[in-house]
């Protein structure tokens, strides 16, 4: 199994004649994904790489049959309108790309979300990838770098770094060790899916028998995700790596979501939290993979 996204699953690009869109959505056909549609306004009737495009999602439905995820890429200003429009037409699942949105419209998103039982994976989220299986976004970027990189196996992976999304998946796999489903939480300050709902997910998938995070200071994601581990909502090994220890209250680190202000979201709060729960702290990544092996004998 996997969580989120399988080779069954059906996902639709919306934006897909654009650069990015054209480009990830050749990336994804590549690896496998089932791609069976896209989505550009005025661009109905065109095809990207063999994919139909429609001008809507509704009319992209009722053509291919319901769809069960899409993908994003959309500019800044249209994202809340794309994501209302998909989550209208009944799709449950979105990943959204995209950074630098207005707070008010992340915010409108996520409850929109929210009372219609949608999971949204961002925004400015990398994606995901169930290796073997299929990928969504920029996760991964090639379907040959993603073959190399990413090697089936029963580890969960998060991550709050776009940019070393990679790195956690390549140790373990180094180490003789794949993943189930490896993902990136988003950048924005406000988002879709929690790390502690994505633990829940994992919890619940027999594939995965443990979990490791590449976390950053700053918000209260990690906080969360050790709420969940005391809560026994996540009684799976769980090893963290926690990344801008060094940084003083009030810095930005990597992006908006990782500020630390008066001692919230700092490392020390986030360490101490995770390892009062339950969670195995390291302090490199390198580290990861010999101490899930330890904990799981696999």
């Amino acid at each position: 199994m996997s969580i989120l996204l399988d080779k069954n699953t059906k996902v639709i690009v919306q934006g897909i004649t654009g650069r990015e869109g054209s480009l990830r959505t050749e990336f994804m056909k590549g690896y496998g994904t089932q791609v069976v549609a896209g989505v550009t306004p005025g661009r109905g009737g065109q095809e990207v790489h063999g994919i139909p495009v429609f001008d809507s999602v509704q009319a992209a439905i009722q053509k291919v049959g319901q769809v069960d995820a899409t993908v994003t890429f959309i500019p800044g200003p249209g994202l809340k309108d794309a994501v209302y429009e998909a989550i209208d037409a009944g799709i449950k699942f979105i990943v959204s790309p995209v950074e630098r949105i207005p707070v008010h419209d992340v915010i409108a998103m996520v409850n929109y979300a929210l009372k219609n039982k949608v999971k949204l994976l961002g925004p400015g989220s990398l994606g995901l990838i169930s290796p073997g299986k299929a990928a969504m976004g920029w996760l991964g970027g090639s379907a040959d770098w993603a073959q190399m990189l990413f090697q089936p196996g029963p580890i969960g992976v998060i991550s709050r770094s776009g940019g070393q999304s990679g790195t956690v998946p390549w140790a373990l796999k180094v180490a003789g060790l794949g993943i189930s489903t490896a993902l990136h939480i988003g950048t924005e300050p406000v988002l879709g899916l929690s790390m502690a709902e994505v633990l829940e997910m994992f919890e619940a998938d027999s594939q995965t028998k443990a979990v490791a995070i590449f976390g950053e200071i700053g918000g209260t994601l990690e906080e969360e995700a050790a709420e969940a581990v005391a809560n026994k909502k996540f009684t799976k090994p769980l090893v963290v790596f926690i990344a801008g220890a060094w940084a003083p209250e009030g810095m930005r680190f990597s992006h908006a979501s990782s500020i630390v202000e008066r001692g919230k979201g700092s490392a020390k709060s986030k360490i101490e939290a995770l390892t009062k729960a339950g969670a195995h702290v390291v302090d490199s990544p390198e580290e990861m993979a010999p101490t899930i092996k330890k904990l799981t004998n696999l």
